[in-house]
């Protein structure tokens, strides 16, 4: 059966502050176009955005900014687009949810990365971050008859803890792409730190850094790359400063992936820590790279890292572990190569043809009404 499929998502993956969430929901509407599927997303816009355009069989349409998209998209939605027949609409819950359970009249599979919780205490301001946290409290309610469909387990029990039932959760781990993620020639240096993601107060890049003054006491030639950036560079680069980390820590901001798989293959090491992630997919990115990580035992890295075998897990906030460990890597050739070996063969068994495949699945037995849990493997009549 051909669908009709519309999705909603703050962002789309052209958008310039797209992460791994608008990866991950791309590779599945990319994979339903390829298919023969009719997709259209619902995005907000950006700066030089146009308005209407196709990206890889994808019709996106962009309505609304990044402050009022949850506002912006329904109404478009409803304004042009509730005259058209849909069999399924995909919500990425990534922010503020749009409620698409309350106007839609199709079957809704509600795609979370990951819910803030109370960690958006630590990046807006209280009366922001208490506007962002009502309104989770609120989706047990709006999506209690709707199929999630989720990158970890650590998500999937952050939704039966918040009252959804585990049956109508679906866990299908984030991909990888291998033709680009993977150890190209480039010369490993042996005393460097890399940090990949966005700069925002909530993924707590600040620890790493006082971490590194840490380090630095143990190895002197210690330093540290961050790749990426967000609204929270200026105040980490005026930290660095005050630190006495200038020459020590370089702030690359965003760069192509080509450029972030060579300075990937460069690092010893990556860190990451963060309190709470969906997956942790730059972790695993990493990983292809022959990069082992060093990140906070905190929800999704916990799903992502194996601890020992891949890099090592401490607790969020411990400065001083995360520093321990990473000098334990940047010291220790042998153990550094026995994490590369490991994160190697873990990537391995991540690629966005299977996360695409088995999230198709839900997709159309969420269209037919269904839905089922492909944990245990797909479905033998699956078209997909």
């Amino acid at each position: 059966m051909k669908l009709n499929v519309l999705a909603f998502n703050w962002r789309d993956i052209e958008h310039t502050e797209a992460g791994g969430a608008e990866v991950h929901l791309h590779e599945i509407l990319r994979w339903l176009a390829r298919r023969g599927h009719s997709v259209t997303l619902l995005s907000s816009m950006f700066e030089g955005c146009r308005a209407e355009t196709e990206i890889d069989g994808i019709r996106v349409l962009r309505r609304g900014k990044w402050y009022n998209a949850n506002f912006a998209l329904p109404l478009a939605y409803l304004r042009e687009l509730r005259s058209q027949h849909f069999d399924v609409v995909l919500e990425d819950i990534n922010k503020i949810p749009f409620f698409t359970p309350c106007f839609v009249k199709c079957p809704v599979l509600a795609v979370v990365p990951h819910l803030f919780g109370t960690t958006v205490f630590r990046e807006a301001s209280f009366p922001f971050a208490m506007y962002v946290y009502s309104y989770e409290l609120l989706i047990p309610f709006v999506y209690r008859n709707v199929r999630f469909l989720v990158i970890s387990e650590s998500t999937k029990a952050d939704l039966v803890k918040r009252g959804i039932r585990a049956e109508r959760v679906d866990v299908v781990e984030c991909g990888l792409d291998h033709t680009l993620y993977k150890e190209v020639d480039v010369p490993r240096e042996s005393k460097l730190v890399i940090y990949l993601g966005r700069l925002r107060k909530y993924k707590c890049v600040h620890l790493l850094l006082h971490a590194m003054t840490r380090v630095r006491k143990r190895v002197p030639e210690a330093r540290l790359v961050v790749v990426g950036d967000g609204p929270y560079r200026a105040s980490l680069e005026r930290l660095s400063r005050s630190l006495g980390l200038d020459g020590v820590v370089e702030f690359k901001g965003h760069v192509d992936a080509r450029e972030k798989v060579r300075l990937l293959c460069r690092a010893s090491v990556t860190a990451n820590p963060s309190p709470k992630e969906g997956w942790g997919l730059t972790v695993v990115e990493a990983n292809a790279c022959g990069v082992p990580v060093v990140a906070s035992r905190s929800p999704g890295l916990v799903d992502s890292v194996r601890d020992g075998e891949t890099g090592f897990l401490v607790e969020h906030g411990d400065v001083e572990q995360l520093a321990a460990k990473i000098v334990d890597i940047l010291v220790d050739e042998a153990l550094r190569q026995r994490l590369s070996r490991g994160a190697l063969q873990w990537a391995e068994k991540f690629n966005w043809k299977d996360c695409a495949r088995r999230s198709a699945e839900v997709v159309q037995h969420t269209a037919e009404g269904g839905g089922f849990l492909v944990n245990g493997g797909g479905s033998p009549q699956s078209p997909f």
